[in-house]
């Protein structure tokens, strides 16, 4: 009798923990797909050929991991650390001060008490370069370009390349 009485309490909570009130489902989030980090890349280098600089674009996906990497011709080899540093950054600071690039996050915090603290995460480099990918409100990534003579030149680069894939990332 006993063992019946737990079996059928047993049965009762199951039943209570699967009812709808405590249904979950896995989250929906977007990815950034490998062809368009790749894309993203290749167009930052290239406009910034386009002005004459050798630069090196990385893109990290809205974890911050690395997606993609284009080091242009007789680019410095410093170039790959400074763009994944500057995509890195805006991945990971630029949802937390809702901000959209590097230049912007740098502004925010600069001479602030953040400042000090934040530029020595492992990681975070807060030099104007990187631009955040998303598709609609949501964060799928950030593009971080490094190389040209100043990171406001590396940034438009990154901006030209988000344009170029933000139509295919909805």
């Amino acid at each position: 009798m006993l063992f019946r009485t737990l079996k059928l309490a047993a049965l009762g909570s199951a039943v209570f923990l699967a009812g709808p009130a405590n249904a979950q489902s896995l989250p929906t989030e977007k990815l950034l797909p490998l062809a368009l980090a790749n894309e993203a890349a290749m167009a930052a280098v290239a406009a910034c050929e386009k002005s004459g600089y050798h630069v090196a674009a990385t893109v990290v996906d809205a974890s911050g991991i690395v997606k993609a990497v284009a080091k242009g011709d007789g680019t410095p080899p410093h170039t790959i650390d400074s763009s994944r540093g500057k995509a890195y950054s805006t991945v990971s600071l630029g949802s937390t001060f809702s901000e959209n690039s590097n230049s912007a996050i740098v502004a925010r915090v600069s001479g602030g008490l953040a400042f000090g603290p934040l530029q020595h995460l492992p990681g975070v480099f807060l030099v104007p370069g990187g631009v955040m990918l998303k598709a609609g409100d949501q964060i799928v990534g950030a593009i971080g370009v490094g190389g040209a003579p100043g990171g406001d030149k590396d940034e438009v680069c990154a901006k030209a390349a988000a344009e170029k894939i933000a139509d295919r990332l909805k």
